[in-house]
């Protein structure tokens, strides 16, 4: 069995998992929304923390695989940015989380694991993914940027709501702080990375259950009968086609103009072409807009990745 399979079935499962609780009535039915600020504030932190304080600084920055990535990413976000507004020429935030939607990866709760079980013992491919996760985070600073002006009618500058916003995130704030230990050398003790790790280890299930919690609530916002209409499940399938296609296509471009190693690019690409993180979720319940579009599209791109990463995996690493 393909190496991809084992970390996506765990992902799929999970969602599965938290779709039955829901229905079942097991838990309040306000859990995804505890569970989701449990994972923003203290658990995700935890896992870049963590990832990148374990990496040698010299495995984390590879400019040229930098470049390439968030380049890749850069040139998705505007690409469905520009035709979602281009369609609802005035509705910018849910033009923001589309184009998130297309570009955020799930790089750390896939990414992290399959890069280990792609490239075992190579330190390199750990920090391939901690890297991208960070830059991935990134993007969700320009999708707050836009988000934030949307909320407050654009009375802020884009500069003083991109500060705000990276110096209140927290997982900016551990990624930083784990690039930080790394560059510094500086080896926490194992009580303090056991907790870190514990923590970090529950953000995406705990996030993921949540997503499956909201695919399972979905049905009360829905104007159909049917469990997707057909023109969310066009607005989904464009998402994913940007997400799983064309950003690991801008990635090998611009890697390859680099020259940047091979195995980077390898591992480049095949977490470019990772299906959405959860993470884009939080923010769209947070902002109220394309909550339960999200949670389909995160679903729908997770499946068709058991069909695309298995190829990619053959073409690039075999």
């Amino acid at each position: 069995m393909s190496a991809v399979f084992t970390p996506l079935l765990a992902v799929f499962g999970i969602m599965l998992i938290g779709t039955v609780v829901q229905k079942s009535k097991l838990l309040p039915a306000e859990t995804d929304l505890v569970l989701n600020q449990y994972v923003y504030y203290i658990a995700f932190p935890a896992i870049m923390l963590i990832s990148l304080a374990q990496t040698p600084i010299a495995d984390i920055m590879h400019w040229g695989y930098i470049a390439g990535f968030s380049g890749a990413m850069l040139a998705s976000y505007a690409l469905t940015f520009l035709i979602s507004r281009r369609l609802n020429p005035s509705d910018n935030a849910v033009a923001s989380l589309r184009a998130l939607n297309a570009t955020f990866g799930n790089t750390a709760f896939i990414g992290i694991p399959l890069m280990a079980m792609l490239f075992p013992g190579n330190q390199t491919a750990l920090g391939a993914a901690a890297m991208a996760s960070l830059l991935s985070v990134l993007m969700f600073a320009i999708a707050l940027v836009s988000l934030e002006m949307t909320n407050n009618n654009k009375q802020s500058s884009a500069i003083a709501i991109i500060v705000t916003s990276l110096i209140k995130n927290p997982i900016v704030m551990g990624s930083l702080l784990g690039i930080t230990l790394s560059a510094l050398s500086i080896i926490l003790p194992d009580s303090i990375t056991l907790i870190i790790s514990q923590l970090g280890m529950t953000s995406s299930p705990c996030a993921l259950f949540a997503i499956g919690m909201v695919l399972a609530k979905s049905g009360q916002y829905q104007t159909s009968t049917k469990l997707i209409s057909a023109t969310q499940l066009a607005e989904i399938s464009a998402i994913n086609l940007v997400k799983l296609i064309i950003q690991p296509l801008f990635a090998y471009l611009i890697m390859q103009s680099v020259n940047v190693q091979p195995q980077l690019i390898a591992m480049g690409v095949i977490l470019a072409a990772l299906p959405t993180a959860a993470s884009v979720y939080l923010l769209a319940q947070r902002y109220d807009t394309q909550v339960i579009t999200s949670a389909q599209g995160i679903l729908f791109g997770t499946v068709i990745t058991f069909i695309i990463l298995p190829i990619l995996e053959a073409s690039l690493v075999n």
